[in-house]
């Protein structure tokens, strides 16, 4: 009974851990740079990554600019959705927990950002691709984790002898 209590409070566990940390890094590039100033904070690698501050008005990665209220609505119903699906989720169903974890933190963290200050705050910069944040990296690690994992579920249920002969057995 415990171990089935601590996995249900994983995927809030994981959320909060997400959004705290996007929170924090958000709130360091606002009070330490100026819009579009970029700082190079690992020489090493100063051509692979560098932090650069932009006021992101639309979705992530920059798409669809100015549509700000569209995107609360749906980072609401995102989160809304997570809450009430995550408590009927078998314990064992880990990997979508986390995934679910990863993307209901930062759902809230870029929706704070936009409810607060009507931008989302973006500075991860690898130069080649649009500048984001860990909440925007969260959403997309946890749809993939959440996608991988339901493409493997379908192979084990259309490659499994026994359900095949069973389903035919039903009908």
């Amino acid at each position: 009974m415990k171990a089935e209590r601590s996995s249900r409070w994983f995927t809030i566990i994981i959320g909060l851990l997400v959004f705290t940390a996007d929170q924090i890094t958000k709130t360091l590039v606002r009070g330490q740079m100026l819009p579009y100033q970029s700082i190079f904070p690992f020489p090493q690698i100063n051509s692979f990554l560098s932090v650069t501050y932009v006021q992101n008005t639309g979705a992530a990665f920059g798409i669809l600019q100015e549509r700000g209220l569209i995107f609360v609505i749906i980072a609401v119903v995102v989160i809304t959705a997570i809450f009430a699906y995550y408590k009927h989720l078998p314990t064992e169903y880990l990997a979508v927990r986390l995934s679910l974890g990863l993307q209901l933190g930062g759902a809230l963290g870029n929706l704070m950002d936009r409810l607060r200050f009507g931008f989302v705050t973006d500075f991860l910069d690898l130069g080649w691709w649009p500048i984001f944040n860990l909440a925007d990296a969260a959403i997309v690690i946890g749809v993939i984790t959440l996608a991988i994992y339901m493409l493997r579920e379908d192979r084990k249920v259309v490659t499994t002898p026994t359900s095949v002969g069973q389903d035919k057995a039903q009908f």
